[in-house]
C-alpha cells in the first residue's frame, strides 16, 4: 500500500462543533479512510500552520482522493494537502532505477 501524509486545518464552524460536542477526530477520520478502501495509520493534532497531520495507506489513490473531497465538502476542514511518502527501502530502489534510467537521458547542452 502507498503511504500518504495529509495535513489540513479545521474551520471555525468545526471548532465550534468540537467545543459543543467533543469527539474523537481520529476515529471519525479513520472511518472515512476505511470507507474509501484505505487505512488510517496515525493521526495527530498539531500546532503551527496546520491543525492536524494524518498518515494513511491506500492501494487506490482515487478512493483516498474521494475521501478528501468528501471531508472538504463537509465544510469542517480547509487547506488539505497530500504528499506521498516513501520508506528508505523504497527510496533506495528508486535511486538504483534512476541509475539505469540516467543512461537513457541526454541533458540539454
Amino acid at each position: 500500500m502507498a503511504r500518504f501524509i495529509i495535513t489540513g486545518s479545521y474551520t471555525a464552524e468545526a471548532m465550534r462543533g468540537m467545543i459543543a460536542k467533543p469527539s474523537d477526530r481520529a476515529a471519525a477520520t479513520g472511518a472515512l479512510v476505511k470507507a474509501s478502501g484505505g487505512r488510517l495509520v496515525d493521526f495527530y493534532l498539531t500546532t503551527g500552520d496546520t491543525d492536524f497531520l494524518m498518515i494513511a495507506e491506500a492501494d487506490d489513490l482515487n478512493g483516498l482522493l474521494a475521501a478528501l473531497i468528501a471531508a472538504g465538502a463537509s465544510g469542517a476542514v480547509t487547506g488539505l494537502r497530500t504528499v506521498q511518502a516513501f520508506t528508505a527501502k523504497e527510496f533506495t530502489a528508486a535511486q538504483k532505477a534512476a541509475g539505469a534510467l540516467a543512461k537513457a537521458y541526454k541533458a540539454p547542452n
